[in-house]
């Protein structure tokens, strides 16, 4: 029986340790660029897009494709930092633990 108690005390703190990071992850804002820093955006730690700039150079009607693939570069490289510290931060409360796919704590 004390080890069930335990592990229910572990889980609690592990459940409280996982909204904290959740909170802070939804604070984290990271910048993606693309263009050599000519399309620069930012996006919180939940994907929502907050902030985008584009060098005035790229701005010509005739070549709108190159924009459009610049911003959309700029949006994965965001991504992919905010994924990659969100990973960090949920290695750290779980102590590498890994969760099955789609499966996020708390349950």
């Amino acid at each position: 029986m004390k080890n069930l108690a335990g592990m229910m005390k572990q889980a609690t703190q592990m459940q409280a340790r996982m909204k904290e990071v959740q909170e802070k992850l939804s604070k984290l804002e990271v910048e993606g660029e693309a263009g050599a820093g000519l399309v620069r955006l930012t996006l919180t730690g939940k994907g929502v897009l907050k902030n985008l700039t584009i060098d005035p150079k790229l701005l010509d009607p005739e070549d709108a494709d190159t924009v459009q693939d610049l911003i959309i570069a700029a949006h994965e490289d965001a991504k992919k930092k905010s994924e990659s510290i969100s990973e960090e931060e949920m290695r750290q409360v779980t102590g590498g633990l890994k969760l099955p796919p789609g499966m996020d704590l708390p349950f």
